[in-house]
């Protein structure tokens, strides 16, 4: 009760142990898994499950705010574990050294309540929007640009999937650009945390969720725009 205290009046009893009984796949682990992780952890969700394989680097640090200088070179995973342990010893923190295509991610999206896409890249997104609407699971997806972002919460059988929602044939896929965006460090912040907030919702049914529509962020002019999106059965999944 203590350590859950400023939000139990907003969330009841009840909704915080839904959020305990919670198992939430994260599928990455920088800019906006940073933020995820750290604010799902801090409210209590039960169990978090991490995927990523990459190793720190010098310029990650101007966003991905979990690690710090003396976890260069070391996996991600292994280093965001050990703070997230550290911030709430309550909450199984679980993570994976591996791609969101090995088999492990399956497995664990199949016990998942939801999955959070926190990726950098359009064909790994593509991956976990395909699993997670083949077993029929929650996510919520982020993406982030320089100064921009947007949300969304795809619910197989509620919402297009999210190949439909942006547009994204498998034909156009090989012509889109896989380097890394440039990000001013606060980007991720914002949009992790609106992330983290739709979580939260979904698990604890508190709260409108942004089904059926796309939160565009604009930092540069401080202009947040909801796109409401048609419901059609024209969709590839």
């Amino acid at each position: 009760m203590e350590r859950y205290l400023r939000q139990l009046e907003l969330l009841g009893f009840e909704g915080q142990e839904k959020l305990r009984k919670a198992k939430v796949v994260v599928a990455g682990a920088g800019g906006l898994g940073s933020i995820v992780s750290m604010y799902l952890v801090a409210a209590g969700v039960g169990r978090v499950v991490i995927f990523d394989n990459g190793v720190l680097e010098l310029n990650n640090l101007n966003r991905q705010i979990i690690y710090s200088e003396e976890d260069l070179g070391t996996y991600k995973v292994f280093a965001a574990i050990k703070k997230l342990k550290k911030i709430n010893s309550e909450v199984e923190v679980v993570g994976y050294v591996e791609d969101v295509r090995s088999a492990k991610f399956r497995e664990e999206v199949r016990d998942a309540d939801l999955v959070i896409d926190c990726l950098d890249n359009w064909a790994s997104r593509i991956v976990v929007d395909k699993v997670s609407w083949e077993l029929k699971k929650p996510l919520i997806h982020g993406g982030i640009s320089e100064f921009y972002g947007q949300v969304t919460t795809v619910i197989p059988g509620i919402t297009k999937c999210l190949r439909c929602i942006l547009s994204l044939r498998e034909e156009k896929l090989n012509t889109l650009s896989e380097k890394p965006p440039q990000v001013i460090g606060p980007t991720p912040g914002v949009v992790g945390s609106i992330e983290a907030v739709e979580a939260i919702k979904l698990i604890t049914g508190i709260g409108e969720l942004l089904t059926n529509k796309l939160l565009i962020i604009d930092l540069k002019r401080l202009e947040f725009t909801v796109l409401k999106l048609a419901v059609s059965e024209d969709c590839q999944c």
